[in-house]
């Protein structure tokens, strides 16, 4: 079974599961679990479908922690592919608006990160995806079409069943449980990042409050305002 099969199955649909704030932009958005597999789904289907991606296929996520990057990661997963950040031999690079450099990767598709999920105002040029645009076309479900077995790479070198395994681990060590809120200001980047900031949380089973481009004299009322339990470590 897929890493986004391990973590979304066992959740209620309706349950809230990921709330991003962007302190910069002053957004707030709310996914429910539903909302996030439908995102997951869609990506999953698009990488299928438009780049034959197949488990054990790398696709790069060059992405800053986002709602967006998380149905991202959620329907690579989902297809079984493995989530690396470096876009040489990659099926498929993930970027955002203002990454102007080539990937290295067979594909680039830039993600806008827009707060209301807009795509871009003008088609991307060099030949590249605009990831929201087009992937909200795609089928709100999606079924593999392999099974994806708990040994196959899913980031960087660490298999599906490993990175459950340590995400779950991690999550039991902080306590974390599925009546938590836990509130995150932690970046994304690299396996560690992407393990401790999205997927410790998510193995839980909590609903992850995620700020981006943290104004430090806001949390206080970000605490007050989602009713976190918990921090994660920065």
């Amino acid at each position: 079974m897929s890493l986004t099969d391990e973590l979304l199955r066992p959740l209620p649909a309706a349950q809230p599961l990921i709330t991003h704030y962007d302190d910069q932009l002053g957004s707030r958005v709310e996914l429910s679990v539903a909302t996030t597999a439908n995102w997951a789904a869609k990506t999953a289907n698009w990488l299928t479908e438009e780049f034959d991606v197949e488990p054990g296929d790398a696709v790069a996520v060059q992405l800053p922690a986002h709602w967006q990057t998380a149905g991202v990661l959620l329907g690579a997963w989902w297809c079984g592919a493995r989530v690396v950040t470096e876009g040489a031999g990659a099926r498929v690079a993930f970027v955002g608006p203002d990454d102007p450099e080539p990937t290295g990767a067979a594909a680039t598709a830039v993600v806008t990160l827009d707060p209301m999920g807009r795509g871009l105002a003008e088609p991307p040029g060099g030949g590249a995806f605009d990831y929201l645009t087009e992937a909200r076309l795609a089928g709100d479900q999606y079924r593999p079409l392999f099974p994806i077995p708990g040994t196959t790479a899913a980031l960087f070198e660490s298999t599906v069943d490993e990175v459950l395994t340590e995400a779950r681990a991690r999550a039991a060590k902080l306590g974390l449980t599925a009546n938590d809120r836990v509130l995150s200001t932690r970046d994304w980047s690299g396996p560690e990042g992407i393990l401790d900031g999205l997927l410790v949380p998510l193995a839980a089973g909590a609903h992850l409050v995620h700020v981006s481009n943290a104004d430090p004299a806001k949390l206080a009322a970000r605490r007050d305002a989602e009713r976190t339990t918990a921090n994660l470590p920065a």
